[in-house]
């Protein structure tokens, strides 16, 4: 097996959390007018600890502004990567649906799947769906 492989692998799966907390930020945003950690806790199924220190890397990183007991904001960077990331999802859902997955599967293996798959594959699907 090729290391180029597993090292694609093992840098989609650092991705993988900043992308979902981005993707949720943006949507909590769209949809309660702010994000807070207690949100994302409660919608990612973790801790609000987890949330802290995760949110907190995101800010090291550059992807969100954040300050304690205030709501979460997306900086320039974190809402094209929130932007990409929920194009991914929309498009793999609707790759799978065509297929005939149910919905209820079809989202949560959207949700794995985007995270991990090339741009190569990606402009496939586009041309499949048309």
């Amino acid at each position: 097996m090729s290391a180029h492989r597993f090292r694609r692998t093992r840098n989609d799966h650092a991705k993988e959390t900043a992308e979902d907390y981005v993707e949720l930020i943006a949507a909590l945003t769209e949809e309660l007018g702010e994000a807070r950690a207690v949100d994302l806790a409660e919608r990612l199924g973790v801790s609000h600890v987890t949330v802290t220190k995760t949110v907190q890397r995101l800010q090291r990183e550059g992807y969100v502004t954040a300050k304690p007991y205030r709501s979460i904001f997306l900086t320039e960077l974190g809402q094209d990567v929130a932007r990409q990331a929920r194009e991914r999802h929309e498009l793999v859902l609707a790759f799978l649906l065509k297929l005939g997955v149910p919905e209820e599967v079809a989202e949560i293996d959207a949700e794995g799947i985007e995270h991990h798959v090339s741009t190569e594959t990606l402009a496939s699907i586009r041309r499949f769906l048309g």
